[in-house]
């Protein structure tokens, strides 16, 4: 049988505008308003943390305001990143009984506010999701662990939760994914940054050809073989007289620029409810240079993903001398031109995207 097209739901994350939510230029409201009339929407993302007073501790009354905002504006609540941060005491991890009720508290509170689901982190293990399986069941959202680098689709650590996924059989169980884990490219954007920094040209082209290196061999292996990569970032930095940026090397080019292939993704395809569409910037021909993003979005497409697609601009991190939301809208048209050139499109409409995004979590998983 053939496979229907998928047609994603266009969207954006806030946390592409941290910079000028830091700065105060905008508030919560304030980038609310701004991505409903910019149109960066219909999708809407947000981290509770950063972005909701007092979470996961939510009021009825302010969750009675988000979700009026919301409405008002013509958005469409997507997701809710939530943390799964076993080590908030200074002393000892979380156990196990203590991070079910950290979780639960945070997918209540994704419930009171709207979202449909909530992204967690690779911290969770599958016993854990497990275990929270019903808790997000009994509260209708879904839980979509996000694989981001340095994991990506084919790491142990991700198919023995998909393994584990499929045991369980609970639609209430999946992954996000972030297109970081699989980018063909060391940022531009971010080479530009460690120049204006001091960086010498001969030092960035040796770091480039590292990473290159890097992507030929393809993602590293296992935990062990990515410390071995970490280093070695270290270790160019200081050899080439830069020490101070060695680490900083060794974050992004293993952390941020995953080197896994595009077809990797397969290997979780029927389990993905919700995608980053992480990226680092547009160039002067309107393409981003180092994540496949036609590619990325031609999967989806022809594998009939419907869901949604936040942008998630990255690049805020280091890129001070340019505007996120002209590069976010730059991001956005290249998502929309490949939907196209996949023989589909992505949805703009909030009302058609609220349906599709509906039909697309009640779909069972066929593996």
């Amino acid at each position: 049988m053939t496979r229907a097209l998928g047609t994603p739901i266009q969207g954006v994350t806030l946390y592409s505008f941290t910079r000028a939510f830091h700065a105060r230029e905008y508030d919560l409201e304030g980038l609310v308003r701004k991505v409903a009339a910019e149109g960066y929407g219909p999708g809407l993302e947000i981290i509770g943390f950063s972005s909701f007073r007092g979470f996961p501790a939510v009021d009825d009354a302010y969750a009675g305001w988000f979700r009026d905002l919301v409405a008002e504006t013509g958005l469409v609540t997507t997701s809710l990143a939530v943390n799964a941060d076993i080590g908030i005491h200074r002393d000892r991890l979380l156990t196990q009984d203590e991070l079910i009720e950290y979780m639960t508290l945070q997918i209540k509170a994704a419930a009171q506010l709207g979202f449909p689901i909530a992204r967690v982190q690779i911290s969770i293990t599958p016993d854990s999701m497990e275990a929270l399986a019903p808790i997000a069941e009994a509260h209708g959202v879904t839980l979509a662990l996000e694989v981001h680098a340095d994991q990506y689709a084919s790491h142990p650590r991700i198919l023995a939760l998909r393994d584990r996924y499929e045991q369980v059989g609970s639609p209430f169980l999946g992954f996000t994914m972030d297109w970081g884990a699989t980018v063909t490219g060391f940022a531009p954007s971010l080479l530009e940054a460690y120049r204006r920094r001091g960086a010498s040209d001969e030092l960035l082209a040796k770091v480039v050809d590292l990473w290159n290196t890097f992507y030929e061999q393809g993602p590293p292996a296992d935990q062990a073989e990515h410390g071995q990569r970490f280093g070695a970032f270290i270790g160019l930095a200081a050899q080439n007289g830069r020490p101070d940026l060695g680490i900083d090397f060794g974050i992004n080019g293993t952390g941020l620029f995953g080197p896994a292939r595009v077809d990797d993704w397969l290997e979780i395809m029927p389990w993905i409810r919700h995608v980053h569409g992480k990226f680092f910037g547009i160039d002067e021909t309107g393409e981003e240079p180092s994540v496949p993003v036609r590619d990325l979005v031609r999967l989806l497409v022809e594998q009939g993903y419907s869901g949604a697609i936040s942008s998630e601009y990255e690049g805020w991190h280091w890129n001070h001398w340019q505007s996120p939301f002209d590069i976010i809208r730059g991001e956005q048209a290249v998502q929309r031109s490949a939907a196209e050139a996949a023989g589909s499109r992505m949805i703009t409409d909030a009302a058609e995207a609220r349906r599709i995004l509906d039909s697309h979590l009640a779909q069972p998983v066929r593996g």
